[in-house]
């Protein structure tokens, strides 16, 4: 990869990618409705009432409708016992008319995420964090790939279309990104670095990345000097901090701002990766759907 960008700030659309995805899977919806007459189904279950996870979960379902699918959503007290929670899945698992289960994370102290999580079909588990799930993935066996990682690879695709013998590092080991990230990256062919709380030099190892994913939570962790020029960078992270004005602004894990100066292609804040998640997730329902539906037809 060069050492110098040749076009400074190339910010990636992720609403535009999203978009076209979501269009893309209401065509096949619509197909598939045509040679079954059955509609994919998404369950979306909340627990508490996290202002932000209200609107994303809203968000979600206004997309599901628009991508021609039928949305289920259960809303729960954070009081709720795990157990009850665990119940509404079991029932989920064999509603046949519901082709993807999704909890909304995080979820209330009190609860097992990884339990809760685990509960749900691996056939239905279209946000690919369940056990199975995870481990086709490290095995490089197809399975249900989580919406975020899956959103990123297809925005680093739209920009290098080869990903063979570059650089990737991952700013990052959650379940949730981190390691799908990385698991993906190595499966196109990357050399895969992965960053985590006890990397001594996090900035010496983010600038050998040809291709960068920081997904740490920590807002603005990353500055335009830990860049490598001409990197392909993504920004997974989104806060909202203070402004001098007494106002608030969304930003992600990377200074943007100075980070544009340097890489070749970076995604904003918002507007970059999160569109890509919820596109990604109807996808992953219609491709959970997909087989159901073939099969009863």
């Amino acid at each position: 990869m060069t050492d110098s960008p040749s076009d400074v700030g190339n910010i990636i659309d992720g609403k535009a990618i999203a978009r076209r995805l979501t269009d893309r899977v209401k065509a096949e919806v619509e197909a598939l409705h045509d040679a079954t007459g059955a509609t994919p189904g998404l369950a979306v279950v909340l627990v508490g009432n996290d202002p932000a996870s209200e609107v994303y979960v809203r968000n979600k379902a206004l997309q599901t409708h628009r991508a021609g699918m039928r949305s289920f959503m259960h809303m729960l007290p954070a009081s709720t016992p795990q157990e009850e929670v665990l119940d509404l899945i079991r029932l989920l698992n064999d509603n046949p008319q519901i082709h993807g289960i999704l909890v909304q994370l995080p979820l209330p102290a009190h609860m097992d995420p990884v339990v809760v999580t685990n509960a749900i079909r691996p056939e239905k588990d279209v946000d690919g964090l369940g056990a199975v799930n995870a481990g086709r993935l490290s095995l490089g066996i197809d399975g249900i790939v989580p919406c975020t990682p899956l959103g990123c690879l297809m925005l680093i695709r739209e920009t290098l279309p080869d990903l063979r013998g570059l650089h990737a590092v991952v700013i990052g080991a959650s379940n949730l990104v981190g390691k799908p990230m990385a698991q993906l990256l190595l499966r196109e062919g990357c050399t895969v670095s992965i960053g985590h709380i006890h990397t001594r030099d996090p900035k010496g190892l983010a600038r050998q990345g040809d291709i960068l994913v920081v997904a740490t939570g920590r807002s603005e962790l990353v500055r335009g000097d830990w860049i490598k020029p001409g990197a392909t960078v993504i920004d997974v992270g989104i806060s909202r901090v203070p402004t001098s004005d007494g106002k608030t602004k969304l930003v992600g894990d990377v200074v943007f701002e100075e980070a544009r100066k340097v890489a070749r292609h970076i995604t904003p804040v918002p507007g970059g990766v999160g569109p890509m998640t919820i596109a990604c997730l109807l996808h992953n329902t219609l491709q959970a759907a997909r087989p159901l539906l073939e099969a009863a037809s």
